[in-house]
């Protein structure tokens, strides 16, 4: 019997939604007179998670590491290389496009740039309502009247189901991304940088409103982004992503205020202190970041910042080890004590 994946028993068997195993994303790179493969960009390269009913499970890592390609990947809006991907108990790893579609309505997107994922040249109205539309749900009347619903629960006026996109502001098009991504009463949504494209002062408002309608319909949210002080702020579990894997995976109290790996303890050290009055002492990571194409033999992290003990993590297995209750890390001698957390 396989190994489940390691955040697997922070939620029961029962209630899990998304189970992601072993996932690989490889991009071929190509080259030379003939064109021809010569090497990969290891965009995710080993990734498995879970995520539970009515559960956050916050992504964060520094632009890059894989984050947003993972999500792509789990929507199948990319061909995963290698790996597998169930849904509510259905594998859809290999499900052509045809297969697909009636079970996207189970699981929605919501993009970093709400400029660029809405259509420009149709009304808001019919944005929203496009997803029922494909979906062949309701009547004519019965889609007007569901967008005009959605767009009292976003916080928006109905008299901007007439109006285009872009006569809104960039939080308002989040919140018209929002409504159409639950036009169909998704279960996932996953939020692929939500807020970081908004100004700071729209943000927590975002955020609010996507915390109230996980309570009013019970949605389970992958919620990607490179701010751990906002993951923490909204996730249940938080996994920690470096590179292409994660590296540390627990819940967000647990991870916040108990890091185990070292990437963990230097992305919360970068978070700014809102006190002028506060000397907050950082770190700055150094080093470069490896190349996905040529990725180092044993602890990436490790080989960037130079440790003295990356060499005893070359040839490791570096899956991660539970190191407290339903918390996990990588176990590599250079970035947890004792190579155990």
């Amino acid at each position: 019997m396989p190994t489940p994946p390691p955040s697997t028993e922070a939620v029961s068997v029962s209630s899990l939604l998304l189970e992601v195993e072993a996932l690989k994303m490889h991009f071929p790179v190509h080259g030379g007179i003939l064109h021809r493969q010569v090497g990969a960009v290891r965009a995710v390269d080993g990734v498995s998670l879970t995520i539970g009913e009515a559960e956050t499970f916050g992504l964060v890592g520094e632009s890059g590491c894989g984050k947003s390609t993972l999500g792509k990947a789990i929507a199948r809006l990319l061909k995963p290389t290698a790996g597998n991907i169930r849904f509510k108990g259905h594998d859809i790893t290999k499900l052509s496009q045809s297969r697909l579609r009636p079970l996207r309505q189970d699981f929605q997107m919501v993009f970093q740039d709400p400029a660029e994922s809405l259509d420009p040249r149709m009304s808001v109205g019919e944005l929203i309502a496009e997803p029922l539309l494909v979906q062949k749900i309701g009547t004519r009347t019965e889609r007007e009247e569901k967008v005009l619903q959605l767009l009292d629960r976003v916080g928006l006026p109905r008299r901007a189901a007439e109006r285009f996109s872009f006569e809104f502001s960039g939080g308002q098009r989040q919140r018209i991304g929002i409504a159409r991504a639950l036009a169909v009463n998704p279960d996932l949504v996953i939020l692929d940088e939500p807020v970081s494209a908004l100004d700071v002062s729209v943000q927590s408002q975002v955020i609010n409103l996507m915390i109230e309608l996980q309570r009013d319909f019970q949605l389970s949210y992958l919620f990607i982004a490179h701010d751990l002080a906002v993951v923490k702020h909204v996730s249940d579990r938080i996994g920690v992503m470096y590179l292409g894997k994660l590296v540390e995976v627990g819940p967000a109290d647990e991870i916040y205020h108990h890091p185990r790996h070292a990437y963990t303890r230097a992305l919360l050290a970068a978070i700014p202190v809102a006190d002028p009055k506060h000397r907050h002492k950082r770190d700055p990571l150094v080093g470069e970041i490896p190349s996905p194409i040529h990725p180092p033999d044993g602890c990436a992290f490790g080989h960037r910042v130079s440790h003295p003990r990356w060499q005893e993590s070359v040839g490791m297995d570096l899956s991660l080890k539970e190191c407290a209750p339903a918390h996990y890390v990588m176990p590599c001698p250079c970035c947890t004590e004792g190579g155990s957390g």
